[in-house]
């Protein structure tokens, strides 16, 4: 049997119910309008990194459980207490760095909710960009951000495109949804 090409080909050989064909059929390439929302795929992305993405589907929802439901007031107050707390549970990724840029940035989106309104009107204030433009931009503003993380979180929310192949019938749907690269 030959490799799939593309996540859309992968998720058709897979079984109906994996996480993989929810997230694929549900959320991958959907614009997001909700700044914890936004704020949850950019951690869920950074937690992914050296690690399966499967990993991270079946962790979503203690992640959700870990970090009060990525409500983003409530991450930037993160004390010591909280970041020990995370360190210790094992239904998410334990690691130091990804912790602590995780509440790092919750402080940063906070900045830019002042300053920009949302989350969301940052993004859309600086789109459209090139990849290499997103990179650059996320890496000045947060912590552990690079290529492959903003890549994928930016295709995930509409942003860039890539997310499906036009074969999908999901990159129809999501089309319905007018993602930000769609109106360039």
């Amino acid at each position: 049997m030959a490799q799939p090409k593309s996540y859309c080909e992968a998720v058709e050989i897979m079984e109906d119910d994996s996480v993989h064909r929810v997230y694929h059929d549900t959320a991958y390439g959907f614009p997001i309008e909700n700044d914890n929302e936004l704020f949850e795929r950019l951690i869920l992305e950074i937690n992914q990194a050296g690690l399966s993405w499967t990993t991270i589907l079946k962790k979503q929802d203690n992640f959700k459980k870990a970090f009060h439901g990525f409500e983003i007031k409530k991450v930037a107050g993160y004390g010591e207490k909280d970041r020990e707390r995370l360190l210790n549970d094992a239904g998410i990724i334990r690691n130091r760095r990804k912790v602590d840029a995780t509440i790092h940035n919750a402080n940063v989106v906070l900045t830019l909710q002042k300053d920009f309104g949302s989350f969301k009107s940052w993004l859309d204030h600086h789109h459209p960009k090139s990849k290499e433009e997103w990179v650059k931009l996320f890496r000045k503003t947060f912590k552990f951000t690079g290529g492959e993380i903003v890549n994928e979180f930016l295709m995930s929310t509409g942003y860039l495109p890539g997310a499906h192949i036009e074969s999908c019938p999901v990159y129809h749907e999501i089309l319905k949804h007018e993602p930000s690269w769609a109106q360039q």
